[in-house]
């Protein structure tokens, strides 16, 4: 199948989150003057996994996420803190995390010469601009579509119906959305009846619910698929 158009999630598929995430604890917690233990990173990110997967399902919105994971991670530690302004200066740190996964600018920069690259994410809009601008990534994308703009969050069908009215004469049979996340990416673009590539370096076993199209476990693979 040629493929024309291909919309790429950013977190852990081109921008190393898992990364940028710990950086970002690591100097909160410093500031704070406050003990960051492998413990404390674990229960922060299951409270702020679960919170994700909600806004996903559309039971929360973005701005309690922000305003309520450190409250919460901070009630399990039996101290009260201000969990809106710690949310607030753990973005200011995030937004500074715009290290690449792999060698996924070469090959953004190389598929940018043959078919229309579209960006695609769940998240805070002005906090993922600054990592696509400062990982140089930007200027390789006809446009970037973050849920926070867009009103609605992958895997919402919503969300993928603002997405194509937007990109110029959309034919879905040749487009393809590439991510690591089996429900936001994989079972938004199933949905949303477009070809699907599922990024799964840990080979996480897939779900009979949601299976896609292609799996690959290195970026660099998708160039076979391509052919």
């Amino acid at each position: 199948m040629k493929f024309e158009t291909l919309l790429f999630d950013v977190d852990d598929t081109l921008l190393d989150f898992q990364l940028a995430e710990k950086k970002a604890l690591q100097a909160l917690f410093q500031e704070e003057e406050l003990l960051l233990t492998d413990e404390i990173e674990a229960t922060y990110k299951k409270i702020n996994h679960q919170l994700w997967r909600d806004f996903e399902q559309g039971k929360t919105d973005k701005q309690t996420i922000m305003d309520t994971r450190f409250r919460l991670l901070f009630e399990q530690l039996d101290k009260k803190v201000d969990g809106k302004w710690m949310g607030e200066k753990y973005r200011q740190h995030l937004s500074q995390g715009h290290d690449l996964l792999g060698n996924s600018k070469a090959i953004i920069e190389q598929l940018s010469a043959g078919y229309d690259l579209y960006i695609v994410t769940n998240g805070v809009a002005k906090t993922q601009y600054q990592r696509l601008n400062d990982s140089k990534l930007t200027t390789f994308f006809k446009d970037i579509f973050v849920s926070e703009e867009v009103g609605y969050q992958k895997p919402m069908i919503e969300y993928f119906d603002y997405v194509f009215d937007r990109i110029p004469s959309l034919d879905k049979e040749k487009t393809m959305i590439i991510g690591d996340s089996l429900v936001s990416d994989i079972q938004g673009g199933n949905t949303a009846g477009i070809t699907t590539l599922w990024l799964n370096p840990n080979q996480q076993p897939v779900t009979p619910e949601i299976q896609p199209t292609y799996e690959i476990r290195q970026l660099d693979e998708i160039f076979g698929l391509l052919q």
